[in-house]
């Protein structure tokens, strides 16, 4: 349904951040993108979403395919219109608007004033606090209830793929598991494919069915998520446990090192 062949992304015609990246999103499935900061996991989603265009970047090589279309130079809207909606990193909300006017702006290309009730139907069932809470200004919003709101509003636009940025970031353990649990409900019952980008490698294998992790603009390591969860380099550099399963100590940073099959 989604695939990327051996892209790469310049920003400012000068700075090389994505260096011939692969990676496939089949209908209906979720799928994890693994890396540390800096990486090039959120340049991955904005290339897919168009969003590069906003910051002075762009594809140069390779191509993006949705559903058969190539979309690396398509505008965000037109994106958007054939089904992948990006939730951006941050929890980025119209501040000054109240949760039910977020909602409504995310359903702006629909047509039908039907449609749209019966949407935001659906999404006060995914997430009944926000029916609590359509009335407040969302710029008071807890982060929960912030990130509940974006997803909220992508899923107002119908999509067929999602593109997830962090979603975890700043939640505590048991709102985290709640909005998994949710990115689950939507992912089975809607028929939503999902990108998900995170460095909660734990959580991200155990809901995703394929995996890839990202070092320096590059995929490393790719599979099914049940074997990447086994793998010693993937419980050492993202899960923090040594090969006897202890958690390991990164106090001496500069005697860390990645072993070298881990590039090969």
């Amino acid at each position: 349904m989604l695939e990327l062949k051996n892209i790469e992304v310049i920003y400012s015609d000068v700075i090389l951040v994505l260096k011939g990246v692969s990676l496939k999103v089949p209908r209906g499935d979720i799928v994890a993108l693994l890396g540390a900061n800096g990486a090039g996991k959120t340049t991955v989603l904005k290339a897919i979403s168009g969003a590069l265009k906003t910051e002075l970047g762009k594809v140069t090589d390779g191509s993006i395919e949705f559903d058969g279309t190539c979309i690396e130079h398509m505008n965000p809207e037109e994106v958007v219109g054939l089904g992948i909606v990006q939730v951006l990193e941050g929890r980025r909300l119209f501040e000054h608007l109240s949760v039910k006017e977020n909602l409504l702006v995310g359903g702006c290309q629909r047509k039908s004033e039907r449609d749209v009730r019966e949407e935001m139907a659906k999404i006060y069932n995914y997430f009944p606090i926000l029916l609590k809470l359509q009335g407040r200004t969302s710029g008071y919003l807890s982060g929960g209830e912030r990130q509940m709101l974006v997803m909220g509003r992508a899923l107002m636009a119908r999509p067929k793929t999602m593109l997830l940025d962090e979603p975890s970031m700043g939640l505590s353990p048991i709102m985290v598991k709640e909005i998994f649990k949710i990115i689950g409900q939507i992912n089975d019952q809607e028929d939503v494919s999902i990108l998900l980008v995170e460095q909660n490698a734990k959580v991200a294998l155990g809901l995703s069915k394929h995996g890839y992790v990202m070092e320096n603009g590059r995929i490393v390591l790719d599979g099914p998520s049940k074997i990447l969860l086994e793998n010693e380099d993937i419980k050492e550099f993202y899960l923090g446990l040594s090969g006897k399963g202890h958690r390991k100590s990164y106090q001496n940073v500069k005697h860390y090192r990645r072993r070298k099959r881990w590039l090969s």
